[in-house]
């Protein structure tokens, strides 16, 4: 094995070695329950932490090496749910559970399972659901998903529409008398409400679906262009219904196939907020009838009623009578009633409109004292701004003044961050962020952010992150175009820039130990990157932000700030690549390409050319990855980057072993190994000797595939790439199964999945078991042989990759009745 990508869900792991002693752990074949399975993996825990100090493994410490919940792995230890398969084999290797162990503890599990299919055959929806999530890598009993924003408190009126919902909606048993929707489509104009609509009644309908709720924004009219794909949304479900980073298909049809697979026969409410056209909610559709799809858009999404059926609910302005009582409930009806014309005037001038009679209410909330007709005058006497808002006759044009309202009683510091606001990528912003957009102080910025959530122009929808309405920034851009500079418009989009690419560029050098930095320049007056302490704080930093780091590498490329763009794109590959984003990586490399183009930036182009080629590779576009590999080659070549060159001879020497040109790969994994060599880059030598005995091994070269194999273990002994250690000890039992030395070969897969397990390379996890199952087969341990091949489906499975075909092929000969031995070649992924 020899691709070092590091694949999803990679975490910083223990460095139990395979070697070390153990006291023999009693294991009772005759176990009955999960709390049997359970008091074993508390024995472990505990043998674990008397061999290394006498301190338990805490459930966050195993958390941080998984990337699962604290809290699901607490209900495994008190054996409250059954862990799926792969998760109970990483348990038992985290807690150094050796090889013969970890052979009879899977048995075990296996047993545990049978015994409770026999003892709760499927019936019912629920059988059926539970069986479906342990065949797909959920534990019965894991966390049911509750992603609703809050209900907002003070919601009033739309009982028409509240009742509409409640008759054409399923109830989640699929038994009601009348046929009901599985998809209903809220349409309506910016700022009517159909968001707090749809929250209020899934809220209200919640106890209906038990199964759990889901929700996204997916940001379909966002003005800053930074929609959400439908396969980030689809990512976010699957990740709420349990299934760990590290386990997320790599490609959309699979992902869209595993979610539908764990919909059916589950009760779901899924809100699908601000989709802008069919094609952007379409993969989120279940195939189940017993979920319900809740759909919000200002388009009418005709397609969507046309072909699925959903029901189409129009969300109007409010009924005069229903903004009275919205005002009422936020001013207080007492205050309204001597008023009765400033309340009427109020709710003209707002067009009924709830986004901006909220806006109203919160500056008279904010001034008690102030009479209602007062208010009312200022909004009369508000100036418009030139230009119109909204335009098209939308409710929106009708607003613009009580936005501009609202502005004009901002202090000045706190006006001035809402129009650059406008500067700022998006979605959303952390107060770090909004410090060096601004150029301030971090603890005035969080005052100048409350006040603008206090005027309703921001909402915190998360501690610390702020959104704005996209009618809001649409409005903070109209303001900043008609009262700052170019100038200053252009510093800010800066500083925001730097901000972030700073930060990211210290994350990634955190986050992947032997990442070659980008020359950067120094951050300018203003900015103060944040600073990020260890692996733990970049992995967390990068899921926080790498949506707006995706959106802020469009943004550089727009407002042409080139340099930006291709170093920021630069900073996320690791990251993307763990995660198995591989779509948004492409997407990213291509904007980076572009941009490195724009301005002749030459080192820019040749990586993006690189991280490009593989990321093509990942999603199966080959040949186009191949041509990016040569242009990167050229490019490095010309510029005497020797690290750049190797690194890119290695990753195309990947490609070309996975299409069956073992020849052409030797050659590149030669080029490689010498070009480290001469950079003096000692992780990179340990990798390429590996990658040419791999070669070697490749074409049948045994002795010379050893001998470079060796070496790599010997420099890696120098350094910490568990992952090339992983890589070598794979190279190792392939070599040696060749060679004919089985048991050899099964020792060295072990040591190797020990430490895949350690840094969670889900892909590297299935061809190493792969293997091992044939090592297995030929000493003759059938049923081992067998169970290792399952294991390396569910996974290729999982991730959606070609090789399960494989391996499927490989189980049907295997468990045919003369039991064949299945005729495989030397390595299913370049077959």
């Amino acid at each position: 094995m020899h691709d070092q990508t590091v694949r999803p869900g990679a975490r910083q792991a223990s460095h139990q070695t395979p070697d070390a002693p153990h006291s023999a752990l009693a294991v009772d074949r005759e176990l009955q329950t999960v709390r049997d399975l359970a008091l074993l993996l508390r024995k472990l825990r505990h043998r674990h932490a008397r061999q290394h100090g006498g301190s338990l493994l805490t459930y966050r410490q195993l958390a941080a090496k998984t990337g699962w919940s604290h809290g699901i792995i607490g209900e495994y230890f008190a054996g409250n749910v059954l862990p799926p398969t792969e998760r109970f084999d990483i348990l038992t290797r985290l807690l150094g559970a050796t090889s013969a162990e970890q052979g009879v503890l899977a048995t075990a599990r296996d047993q545990v399972e049978e015994g409770r299919r026999r003892m709760n055959p499927p019936g019912g929806h629920t059988a059926a659901g539970a069986a479906r999530a342990q065949t797909n890598g959920l534990a019965a009993g894991a966390p049911v998903p509750q992603q609703l924003p809050p209900a907002l408190a003070a919601f009033v009126g739309r009982a028409e529409l509240l009742a509409q919902l409640d008759a054409t909606t399923v109830d989640g048993t699929g038994s009601s008398a009348e046929p009901a929707a599985t998809s209903v489509v809220l349409s309506g104009t910016a700022g009517v409400g159909k968001t707090t609509l749809a929250v209020h009644w899934a809220h209200r309908a919640a106890e209906r679906y038990p199964d759990g709720q889901l929700y996204v924004n997916m940001r379909g009219f966002d003005p800053s262009g930074s929609m959400m794909p439908p396969a980030e949304a689809l990512r976010g479900f699957l990740e709420a219904l349990d299934v760990p980073p590290e386990r997320l298909p790599t490609h959309l049809p699979a992902q869209v196939g595993l979610y539908r697979s764990l919909l059916a026969d589950r009760q779901m409410l899924i809100v699908l907020d601000n989709a802008r056209d069919v094609e952007q909610v379409r993969h989120l559709l279940p195939g189940s009838p017993s979920c319900q799809v809740l759909v919000t858009s200002r388009n009418r999404l005709d397609g969507l009623v046309a072909a699925e059926g959903a029901v189409p609910i129009t969300v109007d302005l409010l009924a005069f009578d229903e903004a009275w009582q919205f005002l009422a409930r936020r001013l207080g009806a007492d205050r309204l009633a001597p008023e009765p014309q400033a309340v009427d005037e109020m709710i003209e001038r707002c067009a009924r409109l709830p986004l901006a009679l909220a806006v109203v209410a919160a500056r008279g909330a904010a001034h008690p004292s102030f009479p209602l007709s007062t208010l009312a005058a200022e909004l009369r006497e508000t100036r418009r701004l030139p230009d119109g808002f909204g335009g098209g006759g939308d409710a929106s044009t009708d607003v613009q003044t009580v936005f501009s309202w609202s502005y004009q009683h901002l202090s000045p510091p706190a006006a001035r961050l809402f129009r650059l606001l406008a500067c700022h990528p998006g979605p959303d912003t952390a107060i770090p962020a909004a410090a060096s957009l601004a150029g301030l102080p971090r603890v005035q910025v969080r005052r100048l952010l409350a006040e603008l959530a206090h005027a309703h122009l921001v909402t915190e929808h998360l501690p610390g992150r702020f959104s704005l309405h996209d009618l809001l920034r649409a409005y903070a851009a109209n303001l900043a175009e008609s009262i700052e500079t170019l100038d200053t418009q252009r510093t800010a989009t800066q500083r925001g820039l730097d901000h972030y690419l700073h930060t990211a560029h210290a994350a990634a050098l955190l986050l992947q130990a032997g990442w070659d930095p980008i020359s950067l320049p120094d951050a300018p007056p203003g900015v103060a990157p944040e600073q990020i302490a260890d692996h733990d704080h970049a992995l967390s930093w990068f899921t926080a932000e790498y949506r707006v780091l995706l959106a802020a590498v469009d943004h550089a490329e727009r407002a042409h700030f080139e340099e930006h763009a291709w170093r920021l794109a630069r900073t996320l590959v690791d990251f993307l690549q763990r995660q198995g984003h591989w779509s948004d990586l492409v997407a990213a490399q291509r904007t980076a390409l572009a941009a490195a183009q724009q301005v002749g930036e030459r080192p820019g182009q040749a990586s993006a050319h690189r991280d490009l080629a593989r990321a093509l590779a990942r999603v199966g576009e080959r040949e186009e990855a191949e041509g990016h590999y040569r242009a990167a080659l050229n490019l490095f070549s010309e510029l005497g980057d020797h690290t750049g060159q190797a690194r890119t001879h290695r990753a195309f020497g990947a490609l070309l072993d996975r299409l069956g040109r073992h020849a052409d790969s030797l050659h590149h994994a030669q080029q490689g190994l010498e070009l480290y060599r001469v950079a003096g880059h000692l992780s990179g030598e340990a990798s390429a000797h590996n990658g040419v005995g791999w070669a070697y091994a490749r074409l049948g070269q045994y002795g010379p595939a050893l001998d470079h194999c060796r070496r790599a273990l010997v420099l890696l002994r120098q350094t910490d790439d568990r992952h090339g250690e992983a890589n070598t000890w794979d190279s190792l039992g392939f070599i040696h199964d060749r060679l004919g030395r089985y048991r050899r070969a099964v020792s060295c897969y072990h040591r190797a999945l020990i430490l895949i397990t350690q840094i969670g390379d889900r892909y590297d996890e299935a061809e190493t078991l792969n293997r091992l199952g044939d090592s297995r087969w030929s000493l003759g341990d059938r049923a081992g042989a067998i169970r290792t091949w399952q294991r390396a489906l569910r996974i290729f499975d999982d991730l959606g990759h070609p090789d399960a075909e494989g391996v499927r092929h490989r189980l049907v000969r295997a468990t045919a009745p003369a039991g064949r031995a299945p005729s495989a070649g030397p390595n299913p992924a370049g077959a």
